[in-house]
């Protein structure tokens, strides 16, 4: 569905010469398939994912094609790209406290999008926010529905970016960093989330993360960054088992020991 094609993003700087943030990446996202996205801070991993969904910067250049069922989304004028976030591509960003505005509920900033954009009543709108906080198993939905972001958790943060993403029903999820500053625990309850919307809803999903594990666990594919540029990618069971450059052994041999041990034993 998803067709990534020798993407190259320029940012312009004044008083001095452009650089070149993604160097033609390449990628390829079926129906229903998670692809992880891996490299360290600075790889160009969140600038590929704005790059899909049209959130560039104004001094920036992206040229090459970004396909989605054969549309290409760097044609399109920002009121034709309105159209396709949310309704086909929704976004999971990677700091939930600074995605949520501060002053709203929680359940005011899901039901925005539903009476916004599909056209829902106040109480229809309510009640499907209502639905979707239960969805991504924010404990009593219907007390923190209410709720400030400041008033929530980290994690109860992140799965109500989950529920706004997912308010009108795209068919690609891109997640960026999604469990960054979550303890391990929380991390294993976002990811769970995530992989049954895949699994329940038929999601494309794109997941972003500088871990490995994290990748492991969800994608079926995987593309290693680095310095803007692909390395490698493949089949994710390929890439862990016989990483085919270097930089991809350093970053598992950068893994914590205990996450190694794990990825290891999910190796043998």
């Amino acid at each position: 569905m998803l067709a990534v094609e020798s993407l190259r993003v320029t940012f312009r700087r004044d008083r001095a010469p452009p650089v070149e943030v993604l160097r033609g990446v390449s990628l390829t996202l079926e129906r229903g398939a998670t692809l992880g996205i891996v490299g360290e801070s600075g790889s160009g991993k969140s600038v590929l994912a704005l790059s899909v969904i049209g959130l560039l910067p104004r001094n920036a250049r992206a040229e090459g094609r970004v396909l989605l069922d054969g549309t290409d989304l760097l044609t399109l004028s920002e009121r034709g790209m309105r159209d396709v976030r949310g309704r086909r591509i929704g976004m999971i960003f990677q700091e939930p406290m600074t995605a949520l505005n501060p002053a709203m509920r929680v359940g005011v900033q899901i039901a925005e999008g539903l009476r916004v954009r599909r056209g829902l009543s106040r109480g229809n709108a309510r009640t499907e926010a209502l639905r979707l906080l239960d969805r991504v198993q924010i404990p009593q939905a219907g007390r923190r529905i209410d709720s400030y972001p400041h008033e929530m958790s980290g994690g109860e943060r992140q799965r109500v970016g989950i529920a706004i993403a997912l308010a009108l029903e795209p068919d690609l999820l891109i997640a960026d960093e999604p469990t960054t500053a979550l303890d391990v625990t929380v991390q294993a309850g976002i990811l769970d989330i995530l992989g049954d919307l895949v699994a329940d809803l038929g999601l494309s999903l794109i997941l972003i993360s500088h871990d490995l594990g994290v990748i492991a666990r969800l994608a079926d594919r995987t593309l290693v960054m680095h310095r803007g540029a692909e390395i490698e990618q493949d089949a994710t069971e390929r890439v862990l088992r016989r990483p085919g450059h270097d930089y991809t052994r350093t970053l598992i041999d950068a893994m914590p020991r205990r996450a190694r041990a794990t990825l290891e034993a999910g190796r043998a």
